[in-house]
C-alpha cells in the first residue's frame, strides 16, 4: 500500500526514528477502515487489571474471553488492540498478523492505595508477541511520577532501538489535584506536553474540560485569551501543546451518561484536529452488535 499524503506528513514529524519504528507507525496508520487517513481508533482492554474483572466485563460476559476483544477490534476495522501481557498472550497465536498489537507494559490496580504502576511487560515480550508498539502510563503529579518517567526512559530507549512505537498514557493525578483537576484543560495540555518531552510517538490523554486548575496557569489562559470554550477548542490546544501538532495525540472515551454525549466528544476531538480515540469500556461493555455499530459510527466521524 502506498503512503497517502496524510501519513507521509505525520511520518515527517518523527525525524530521529529508524525505519523499523516508522514502519510500525505506518502499520498502525494503514490498518482498518481508517487506513491512510492519519486517524486512529484503538481498542484498549487493560480495565480488568486496573478495575477488576466483574467491574469490567460482567455487563457483557463474553468480554471475559480475550479472544472476544481481538475479534471485536478486527471486525470493527480498528487500527490496533492494546492490552497487558496476559491478555495478549491468550490470543497472540490465533490472531497473529491480523491487526497491530500494543503491549501495555505497566499497570495499576484498584486494591492499591498508592498512585503508582508496576512494570508487567518487557520489550522482549512485545517482540515475541509480534507487537507494533508498547504502551506505558505515567501519572504526572503523583509522588511516583519521576520513578515512572525513569522507567519509561529505559523502556522507550530499548523499544525505539528495536523498531517499536512508544505510546504514553499521560494521566495526571496526585495530592495537588482533585477529581476536576485531573481533566482540567491546563493540566491535560501539560500532561500531553510532558509525554511528548519523554519521547512518546503517540500520546493518550483524557478529553479535557474547561476547568483551570493551577492558579499560575489560569492567569496565563485568561491574559492570553486562550479559547477553551468548546471541546473542539480544547482539543486543538492540547494538540498544539505537543510540539504544535508534531506528535500524534489520541483521546480516551471518558465517562459518559449517554451514547450521544460520547459521540459529541468524538466530534469535538475530530473537529479540533485530534488524531483519534482509544476507547474501551464504552464499547466492549455493550452487546457485540451494538458495540460494532457504535465503533462504525466513531470511525465514520474520523473518516469524514
Amino acid at each position: 500500500m502506498s503512503l497517502t499524503p496524510q501519513v507521509k506528513a505525520i511520518l515527517a514529524n518523527y525525524e530521529s526514528d529508524n525505519p523499523g519504528t516508522k514502519a510500525n507507525l505506518v502499520r498502525l496508520m494503514n490498518t482498518g477502515v481508517l487506513a491512510g487517513t492519519g486517524k486512529l481508533v484503538i481498542l484498549p482492554v487493560d480495565q480488568g487489571f486496573e478495575h477488576g474483572p466483574a467491574r469490567s466485563f460482567a455487563a457483557n460476559p463474553p468480554a471475559y474471553d480475550p479472544h472476544y476483544h481481538f475479534s471485536l477490534a478486527i471486525e470493527a476495522g480498528l487500527n490496533a488492540f492494546a492490552a497487558p501481557l496476559g491478555m495478549l498472550e491468550a490470543g497472540a497465536s490465533t490472531f497473529a498478523g491480523q491487526l497491530p498489537l500494543i503491549l501495555k507494559c505497566n499497570s495499576s490496580n484498584s486494591l492499591a492505595t498508592e498512585k503508582n504502576q508496576a512494570v508487567t511487560g518487557t520489550i522482549a515480550d512485545a517482540l515475541r508477541l509480534g507487537c507494533s508498539a508498547i504502551g506505558f502510563t505515567i501519572y504526572p503529579g503523583s509522588e511516583y511520577c519521576f520513578d515512572q518517567m525513569n522507567e519509561l526512559r529505559e523502556l522507550a530507549q530499548e523499544a525505539k532501538a528495536a523498531g517499536l512505537v512508544v505510546i504514553v498514557w499521560s494521566y495526571p493525578r496526585g495530592p495537588m489535584l482533585d477529581k476536576a483537576g485531573e481533566t482540567a484543560i491546563d493540566i491535560c495540555a501539560y500532561a500531553a506536553h510532558m509525554a511528548a518531552e519523554c519521547g512518546a510517538h503517540i500520546i493518550k490523554v483524557k478529553p479535557p474540560t474547561d476547568a483551570l486548575s493551577l492558579p499560575a496557569a489560569k492567569k496565563v489562559y485568561l491574559e492570553q485569551k486562550i479559547d477553551i470554550s468548546t471541546m473542539e477548542a480544547r482539543v486543538r490546544h492540547v494538540v498544539q501543546s505537543t510540539f504544535a501538532g508534531r506528535r500524534i495525540v489520541i483521546f480516551s472515551g471518558g465517562e459518559h451518561e449517554s451514547t450521544e454525549a460520547l459521540l459529541d466528544t468524538i466530534r469535538g476531538i475530530h473537529a479540533g484536529g485530534g488524531f483519534g480515540s482509544i476507547i474501551g469500556r464504552n464499547t466492549f461493555q455493550r452487546p457485540r452488535e451494538e458495540a460494532l455499530s457504535l465503533l462504525s459510527t466513531i470511525t465514520g466521524i474520523f473518516k469524514s
